[in-house]
This record gives structure tokens, sequence and C-alpha cells, in this order.
């Protein structure tokens, strides 16, 4: 099932699961002390079952919850109107982020680098290139608009599967923009946070999904970018050619490394523009995996 965070007209925050293809029932309706995803986590925590299971169980014992359409939800939130908006799934404490997991990936970072040797190693090393990416208040999400430096003129998105951490455990998946000024990381590898870590550099939407409910390295992952009204970019790729798993790069994250439960990773990218294409303001970046959904922003220049 997929999980939604909607804000309603009184400024409340509900939660929405897509039990059925293109409706979505509030839960909050059913249980008004679910008003976010935690509280269903928690519950599977607690009682062992499954974020799905509780949430059939409480379906089951409703009369006639209220329901919103999902297209007219993701319109209504597009144009910012609407009985409900949708928020991003989860409000990340921390977000790190992973480099290098695919060989396009590694081949691309070495072309823009002053020092390219330093992409191949770490793509063959046992450790994982992990670096710190948002924190909850840089962190936008669906139709929200994302972030481009000023100071930087080649600016790209990076569009990666997410898992959210839960007492240690992978508990869900949602949709990744890891933006990158990939023209600062390129001068020098040392000043990759700089190139990653700013206002609007990360978004996440627009559901959450139960771990259960996909198989992380066996998905599309598609990258869509429209400028006035134009597709001018548009890649593909899956996470079976991940080089790593989720859960390896999960384990080495919380080596000796305490982070706060929903703390969410990008996993990586395999979809890269060409060196000649970079984002300008009034850009729309979709990005869309299966099972899913997409997520779409706007960019602007921060």
């Amino acid at each position: 099932m997929r999980y939604y965070r909607m804000t309603n007209v009184d400024g409340d925050t509900v939660i929405g699961v897509e039990a059925e293809p293109g409706s979505v029932t509030i839960l909050t309706d059913i249980k008004p002390d679910v008003t976010d995803i935690r509280d269903l986590i928690l519950a599977a925590s607690l009682s062992g079952a499954g974020m799905d299971e509780i949430t059939i169980a409480l379906l089951e014992e409703a009369g006639e919850p209220e329901s919103v359409d999902l297209g007219e939800l993701l319109e209504g939130t597009r144009g910012e109107h609407g009985d409900y908006l949708l928020d991003r799934p989860i409000d990340p404490p921390e977000v790190w982020a992973v480099g290098v997991t695919y060989k396009s990936s590694e081949m691309e970072r070495r072309r823009e680098s002053s020092t390219p040797d330093v992409y191949a190693m770490v793509y063959q090393a046992e450790r994982p290139e992990l670096f710190f990416k948002s924190t909850a208040d840089r962190c936008v999400g669906p139709f929200e608009d994302v972030g481009i430096r000023a100071d930087s003129p080649w600016n790209v998105p990076e569009p990666e599967l997410a898992f959210t951490l839960y007492k240690g455990q992978i508990v869900g998946y949602t949709i990744g923009n890891d933006m990158s000024s990939r023209a600062i990381e390129g001068e020098n590898p040392l000043y990759l946070a700089q190139a990653k870590l700013y206002d609007r550099s990360c978004a996440i939407g627009p559901c959450f999904i139960p771990a259960d409910d996909i198989d992380p390295q066996d998905v599309t992952i598609t990258c869509r970018i429209d400028r006035d009204g134009e597709t001018v970019f548009t890649g593909e790729t899956s996470t079976s050619q991940m080089a790593r798993t989720c859960r390896s790069l999960a384990d080495w994250l919380l080596r000796h490394n305490s982070v706060p439960d929903m703390t969410t990773v990008l996993t990586g990218t395999a979809i890269v523009p060409p060196p000649d294409f970079t984002l300008e303001e009034g850009d729309v970046i979709s990005i869309t995996i299966d099972g899913i959904g997409t997520l779409e922003n706007g960019v602007v220049v921060v």
C-alpha cells in the first residue's frame, strides 16, 4: 500500500492510504490520533505486525471513511487548491546520501572531477561513499521547488530510491532527489558538502511504501526535465544495476554512528544529464519509480 501525508482545509495533518488504485482513504478519519506515518510505524514495531496489516484492520473496522481521488489530490496540490494538499510523507531529522553506487555515476564523476581516481577507488572499495545530505528544514516535498545554487553554473538533479530507518531497520521507501552543484564538486572533491547541502537541496515524496511492498533491488527509475513546456532531458535506470544493496548501505551508515529514527538515505543515481546540460529556474523535474509514483518539483535559484 502507498501512504500519503496531507493537510486539510483547517491546516491539520492527516494520513491517507491508497488501499484501492486511485483512491486515498483518510486513515485519520478512522483513528484521529493517526496523524503521521510514524504513528503506523510505531504501532507496527510494538505489535510485530506489518504496517499494511494494521491498516487493513483499521479499514475493516471503519464504516464509511472519507476518501479522496488520487488524481484530484495531485492536481489540487500542483495548483494549491482543494480540500487536501499533499505534503512530503515524512519529516526526516537527517538525510544521508550515497555516491558512486552505479558504474555510470562513477564514470560521470570522474569526468567532471579534477581528481578522477578517487571515484574509481570508492566504486571498487568495500566502504561506500556516505555523506550528510540534508535536514528536515532543507528538504521539500511534492510540487515544492528545489533549489540550484546561484554560485554554481552547473546544477543537476540526481533521481534516487530512498529508504527510511526506524530502530536500525529499513521500514520503507520513497523517491528522493539529491540536487547537486556539479561545478562546485568538480572543482575539488573537498567541496562536496557545499555542492550537496544547501537550501532546498533535497526533495522526497510523493508517498511512503512499507519495506515489504517492493523489491528495492529491482525497480525502474525514470527522470524527465521540462522547460517552457518542452522536454529537455529524459533518463532511465534500474536499481538492479546498483553495486551495493540497501541493507548494506544501512549497515555502513549505522557503524559507530547513531542516527535518529526516520533518518532517510538516498541510495545513489545512474541517471546523469550530459555535461552540456544544467538546470534553469522554472524547469520542472519529474522522477518516477515503479510502485511508488512520481515526485515532481519546480526549480528556483537559491
